[in-house]
């Protein structure tokens, strides 16, 4: 997998991913392969996550989901 770190909107249906856009594209997530919840490093002031693995088209995705008033979703990591 591939950092990339970067900002991008994600459509939801029933609290679940169902399209990212990233970079102008939109891409339709077919599957969610798997979905964790990550604690946050509370000593760095990271708030806790939801982080999806998912196939969107020829696409692999990490998606993170940081609780907070930001609402803010990032593509963490693509499969290279």
């Amino acid at each position: 997998m591939k950092a990339v770190q970067q900002d991008v909107q994600v459509d939801l249906q029933d609290g679940r991913p169902t399209r990212l856009i990233w970079s102008g594209r939109a891409y339709g997530i077919t599957q969610v392969l798997d979905w964790w919840r990550f604690g946050g490093r509370w000593w760095l002031g990271e708030r806790p996550r939801d982080c999806y693995l998912v196939q969107a088209g020829g696409l692999t995705a990490e998606l993170q989901h940081e609780d907070g008033p930001e609402d803010r979703w990032w593509l963490a990591r693509v499969q290279d």
